[in-house]
């Protein structure tokens, strides 16, 4: 396995299965480890950083749950390899920078991602497809208690597992729903049930994590506290404000066919229209666009269209991916007039459908 080969696969999380996978992209698990007697990223200097690489090379070849895993030096990485990592949910933007004395370790089918070095010594992560925050934790924890075989874990039986960031202290873990939510934004229900889940002490993010908008009508919902807390209360707590959106979802959703099918139609129809025939389309209209189409798809609108491929569509056609498919460095224009091209050669070869039950 090798970064090239990441193009020519779709990520486990995109596959578009798993519960309610209509509404839920993807259910992600994180935990924050640092080692004792090694000062914090932010705080140690390259030798220290040098030392941790060298601890988790050592402890991931004796780990059964990372076996044939890929590592990375960030140092021999381009500025569009870690791009293509950040854009496939594998690490953080945070992450690609000074990279000097940074890692990456992730599996094959990209479940399991170990970022090193980034605010803590290790952010481990583990991503499944749909609703499926129990299977995740399970992965991660069993890994985590693999590499704690190894890794002397810096831990406080007042606080929990210390980190870099105060209010990752106590189990350090993040707990993360990917949710697509077009009817909700439609409709303007969306700010309030944003405005409801933030009183609970959860958090909201964009496509791309923190610092970044919901384009596309995608919207992560994570936990904000971890301390005071066990992992399966925070999850629990996770579990159930993630249900409620489901449902409010699905309500619109129903509403709207009930009220308003031909406008609905008209707009997933256009959508696909632009998709198809585009020459050249900038990234944000096709996420916009792509959202539209995945709404006609998950309501039976358009029939012949499966799931993953607009899944895949959304991350094939962001800068990074376009770069590396053509193998070389493209102008903003080139990428607009590439990821047209590319639109073009995933959706044509598909024999779409209407619903004409109405």
């Amino acid at each position: 396995m090798n970064l090239d080969d990441l193009i020519n696969q779709v990520s486990e999380w995109l596959r578009g299965t798993g519960a309610d996978s209509d509404i839920v992209i993807s259910s992600r698990i994180r935990l924050a480890r640092n080692f004792t007697g090694i000062p914090f990223p932010h705080w140690a200097d390259k030798e220290q950083e040098n030392k941790v690489i060298e601890q988790v090379k050592a402890g991931i070849s004796q780990s059964a749950n990372l076996k044939n895993s890929l590592f990375l030096m960030l140092a021999d990485l381009d500025n569009i390899d870690k791009q293509l990592l950040v854009e496939r949910h594998l690490m953080s933007h945070e992450h690609a920078t000074r990279n000097d004395t940074k890692a990456i370790c992730l599996t094959s089918n990209e479940v399991i991602s170990i970022m090193i070095n980034e605010e803590d010594h290790l952010r481990i992560q583990v991503m499944k497809s749909g609703f499926d925050l129990d299977d995740a934790w399970q992965i991660i924890n069993r890994l985590d208690d693999d590499l704690s075989k190894n890794f002397p874990f810096a831990f406080s039986k007042e606080l929990g597992y210390l980190t870099a960031c105060p209010t990752n202290t106590g189990t350090a873990m993040r707990g993360s729903i990917m949710l697509h939510l077009p009817v909700l934004v439609m409709t303007r229900q969306i700010n309030r049930v944003l405005d409801a889940i933030a009183k609970l002490n959860f958090t909201t993010r964009g496509l791309y994590g923190e610092g970044t908008q919901a384009s596309g009508n995608f919207f992560q919902i994570s936990n904000q506290v971890s301390l005071g807390q066990k992992e399966e209360e925070i999850l629990d707590k996770l579990k159930g404000v993630i249900r409620q959106i489901i449902d409010q979802e699905k309500t619109a959703r129903q509403a709207l066919l009930l009220k308003h099918r031909y406008m609905l139609e008209d707009k997933i129809w256009r959508s696909y229209g632009t998709l198809i025939n585009a020459h050249i389309i900038t990234s944000q209209e096709t996420v916009d666009l792509l959202s539209m189409l995945r709404l006609g798809q998950d309501l039976g609108i358009i029939k012949g269209l499966e799931r993953y491929l607009i899944n895949e569509l959304f991350i094939l056609t962001q800068p990074a991916h376009l770069q590396k498919i053509e193998k070389k460095k493209l102008s903003p224009q080139e990428r607009d007039i590439k990821r047209a091209e590319l639109i073009r050669q995933k959706l044509s070869v598909k024999k779409i459908n209407r619903d004409n039950s109405n």
